[in-house]
């Protein structure tokens, strides 16, 4: 089986006040600029829709709204946040993470680890770390985040890293690494940005 990382530079604060804000004019931007993505996720979600989880759209206005959610389709809900995560930040460059199989994420973090790059962790995505104002997916996606903070402290410790230590690492990892500090100096460009990553 096969995996994915969407992962986007964002603010971080910014995208979590969108939960609960009630913000009419956000939900409707979102679903102009999204309407056939929202659509086409619809399409994909036929039969879960059918027997009963909200459609997509209704799904980012429980989140805009805080509620009410249906805690049996906390998926719908997680996508949902992904979707003003991509609203109000950039895609960024996933190559090296999508499609992976299993184990790869721990491969390049085992090589994160090998340079003494602490601040972060690819793991990170995989679990459920969404706002606490929203309902866990009993599985996909897996939501995390890198803060600002994070970034910075990485984006140092990679930077101490001699050429030698880097070259030691299987050159598919390293390359993997080296994309994710490319995400990182994105946000570091932006202040009180950082990365919110989906695993799917």
């Amino acid at each position: 089986m096969s995996y994915s990382l969407s992962v986007y530079v964002v603010e971080l604060d910014r995208v979590r006040a969108a939960i609960g804000s009630r913000d009419d004019k956000l939900r409707r931007m979102i679903g102009g600029r999204f309407k056939a993505q929202l659509a086409h996720a619809d399409d994909w979600f036929a039969e879960e829709i059918a027997g009963g989880a909200p459609t997509r759209y209704d799904a980012v206005r429980a989140v805009i709204e805080g509620g009410p959610f249906d805690r049996s389709y906390g998926f719908q809900y997680a996508y949902a946040y992904q979707t003003i995560c991509q609203f109000y930040g950039r895609f960024l460059d996933n190559r090296y993470f999508s499609p992976f199989r299993n184990g790869w994420l721990e491969r390049v973090d085992e090589g994160l680890a090998e340079l003494g790059i602490k601040a972060i962790n690819l793991a990170d995505f995989v679990y459920h770390a969404l706002p606490a104002a929203l309902p866990e997916p009993a599985d996909l996606p897996g939501y995390g985040e890198w803060t600002p903070e994070q970034c910075a402290e990485a984006l140092v410790q990679w930077e101490s890293t001699p050429p030698r230590q880097r070259e030691e690492i299987d050159h598919e990892v390293l390359a993997a690494i080296e994309s994710c500090m490319e995400w990182i100096r994105e946000a570091q460009a932006r202040p009180g940005w950082g990365i919110a990553g989906f695993f799917l």
